[in-house]
């Protein structure tokens, strides 16, 4: 089955896909509002699982709620809280749900999250995560046994960090990870744009897999602080935290910061993935100011 955001890669064109956090309790409305919103905006909306070892509701679960009304979804799947009969049992009835792209993940550490008590499992990290997706499109399971009840068909995607300290271990990363099946990458924070070029022409030439740049909203300078702090892997420079305590209206001027992120990504890959936390009713304010008005 051929879904809008799998058409747009296959057509190659500027894919934009945007983040939003399940509910953290059992009312979705105010996701539902967030995806209606962004349904036109978007080619797909990434649902987390457990970002930043938050509890949060099943990605599952949340991106078949989107999926009732009308919205496709990019889950995303981290290997900290699932063993491997997990893992599979998941992506089969996620897929039987209707849910046909994965964000394949590692997953935060439980120490960054609200339940630092509970258990990590870490059977699997993203790269085995993805060779066993590859697996059960192919109508295998873990142990190589045929699946006696069809094949699974998903489109599956990993994260990149193009400002990874290590230029190697980036390179390594990213070629096991084509290798194991990722057929479109969504990236970390971006903040510096040689960097991002670098990757590109050093690292992704010659790959057809399509880069997504994530561009996440900065709120404030306090905000932009507390993330640099706090997020493990972010880089955020002084000179943007500067420019957010000078303005006199912080949130607009973070929505500039995003727009001019978005431009500078339209120059160098193919697409951007938008993360505004809480206040994803802003993205399609940065994609106006960007000049991306639509996604046909």
């Amino acid at each position: 089955m051929t879904t809008p955001f799998r058409q747009a890669i296959e057509n190659k064109k500027f894919l934009v896909t945007a983040e939003i956090c399940p509910p953290k309790g059992g009312n979705p409305k105010h996701m539902i509002e967030m995806g209606l919103l962004l349904a036109s905006r978007v080619h797909a909306v990434n649902i987390t699982d457990g970002s930043r070892a938050v509890m949060r509701m099943s990605s599952i679960a949340a991106s078949v709620i989107l999926l009732q009304h009308g919205i496709e979804p990019i889950c995303q799947m981290a290997c900290r809280d699932r063993n491997i009969i997990a893992l599979q049992a998941d992506l089969m009835g996620a897929y039987a749900l209707g849910i046909r792209n994965i964000l394949a993940l590692t997953g935060d550490p439980v120490k960054a999250g609200d339940h630092r008590e509970a258990k990590s499992v870490f059977e699997l990290e993203s790269v085995r995560l993805l060779k066993l997706i590859a697996q059960l499109n192919n109508g295998l399971d873990f142990n190589e046994k045929s699946l006696p009840d069809e094949p699974l068909d998903l489109l599956a995607g990993a994260a990149v960090d193009p400002q990874c300290k290590s230029w190697s271990g980036l390179q390594s990363r990213f070629e096991k990870k084509i290798t194991a099946g990722a057929q479109f990458f969504q990236s970390q924070m971006i903040t510096d744009f040689e960097r991002l070029d670098k990757f590109m022409n050093q690292i992704v030439a010659g790959s057809d897999k399509p880069i997504l740049a994530g561009i996440f909203l900065l709120k404030s300078a306090k905000n932009a602080e507390f993330i640099r702090k706090n997020v493990p892997g972010v880089v955020i420079p002084d000179e943007l935290i500067k420019r957010l305590a000078e303005a006199s209206d912080p949130l607009l001027e973070g929505v500039k910061i995003a727009a001019e992120q978005v431009k500078l990504a339209q120059q160098l890959c193919q697409g951007v993935h938008l993360m505004a936390v809480r206040r994803e009713d802003l993205i399609p304010k940065i994609l106006d100011e960007a000049g991306i008005s639509s996604i046909a």
